[in-house]
């Protein structure tokens, strides 16, 4: 092992080859082109994390084919949870030559940050007078792009056991890891969706009940009901009554006749409603029938105490989410009024080799801000390299001057040394 970088081990080696090349590149090329190459304008940020964030989603959904490999993959870092501080905390690691996994309950990055504020304001990141959720999440993506981080989306992790050899063992329910190092990020616990209590829905969880668009193809041929009143569900409603998956009808469908939604989502459904191609109902969805294995109608029950039967092929419930800690407490690891006792100086928990940073942990003078979970990412990639490596010198290099650091970067090309 050279002194400096860390063995990767048998890591699952990132997609190799080039993106092809995609409308957003041409787009890119075309601004600097036009002498707007500026890398901190708007327009070329924009281009920039698009691209970084379609590259890391392609390389996710390419990982998640091959999901039903039984083997464990075998890493040095694991990071559960891919909001702000844990996509920071696969850069730290990145910079100290650690390859990461990482897993998240969601189907795609940013944590609170895209799930409850995406366009909210944020005016306390350093050096962004003012972004958003989603714009933050952009940066984030495109900032740990050069590492090549592998993602593994809509999987929560359920099961934890160390093996010999130190290594921990990590299951989610249709995926292993063996790795060297935990680092758990999981915000206030995994954003779960919230849940429509209905005698007999359950059962069709996953075949005609859904709590997340994507993959909307599924949706093909189907009259769909969607079930909620914030952005989401009438997003939802719309992209499936306008969009290209050929659904034969929506419903949309609320307990009260106020929607909370942005103007602009608001004054579309209301075209779309005017057109006949949305169908809006103020209820409560109170009882199902079925035929056979098949959901066949709900029954919705108005503020007029009517009950109308509304036939449909799929449900779609977008009624919020929730967190929830999850099984993280029975994981046996020292915690503190539900979150997870950590060193301030390594973020290590009672665990050797498994460090919380984020909302997660717990220490004295703890802090709930994103800006204090990017330290403690900081602090726990340097701690964990000193476990991971031991005899490496630990001297603290410097983007701005160390060619290493820069090669990993991808900011600077080797050279090779000179003849002679």
């Amino acid at each position: 092992m050279n002194a400096g970088h860390l063995d990767m081990g048998h890591g699952e080696p990132p997609v190799s080859g080039p993106i092809p090349q995609t409308d957003l590149e041409q787009k890119l090329r075309h601004r600097e082109a036009a002498g707007r190459g500026d890398p901190c304008s708007p327009e070329v940020m924009d281009c920039r994390a698009s691209l970084a964030m379609t590259g890391l989603f392609m390389e996710s959904a390419a990982r998640q084919s091959m999901q039903s490999d039984p083997t464990p993959i075998h890493t040095d870092a694991l990071v559960i949870g891919a909001g702000p501080v844990g996509l920071f905390q696969v850069f730290q690691l990145g910079l100290q030559g650690i390859h990461a996994q990482v897993v998240d309950v969601q189907d795609q990055a940013g944590g609170q940050c895209i799930e409850l504020y995406p366009d909210k304001p944020l005016y306390d990141i350093p050096g962004l007078p003012y972004s958003t959720g989603r714009d933050l999440t952009q940066r984030l993506l495109e900032q740990v792009a050069p590492f090549n981080p592998a993602f593994h989306f809509s999987q929560q992790v359920s099961q934890l056991s160390r093996q010999t050899g130190g290594r921990w063992l990590v299951g989610t329910s249709t995926q292993q890891f063996l790795t060297r190092t935990l680092f758990v990020a999981a915000g206030v616990g995994a954003f779960v969706p919230k849940e429509l209590k209905v005698d007999g829905l359950a059962a069709f969880a996953g075949s005609q009940l859904f709590y997340r668009l994507n993959p909307a193809e599924r949706f093909k041929g189907m009259q769909v009901v969607v079930v909620g009143g914030e952005e989401s569900a009438v997003n939802n409603a719309i992209a499936l009554a306008e969009g290209t998956y050929q659904v034969t009808g929506v419903t949309l469908v609320h307990r009260r006749d106020v929607l909370q939604a942005s103007p602009e989502a608001l004054e579309r459904l209301a075209q779309l409603r005017a057109s006949g191609r949305i169908t809006f109902i103020t209820g409560q969805i109170t009882g199902i029938e079925t035929q056979g294995e098949r959901l066949t109608a709900v029954a919705i029950t108005t503020p007029a105490d009517q009950t109308l039967n509304v036939v449909l092929d799929a449900l779609l419930v977008n009624q919020g989410i929730s967190p929830k800690l999850g099984p993280v407490a029975q994981w046996g690891l020292a915690m503190a009024r539900k979150q997870l006792s950590v060193d301030p100086a390594t973020f290590a928990t009672s665990e050797a080799g498994i460090y919380a940073v984020g909302d997660i942990n717990s220490y004295p003078g703890k802090k709930k801000l994103i800006v204090c979970g990017f330290h403690e990412a900081t602090l726990a990639a340097f701690a964990a390299a000193a476990y991971l490596n031991p005899q490496a010198s630990g001297v603290l290099q410097y983007t701005t001057s160390s060619a290493l650091l820069q090669q990993r970067l991808g900011v600077k090309t080797a050279t090779s040394p000179p003849a002679g």
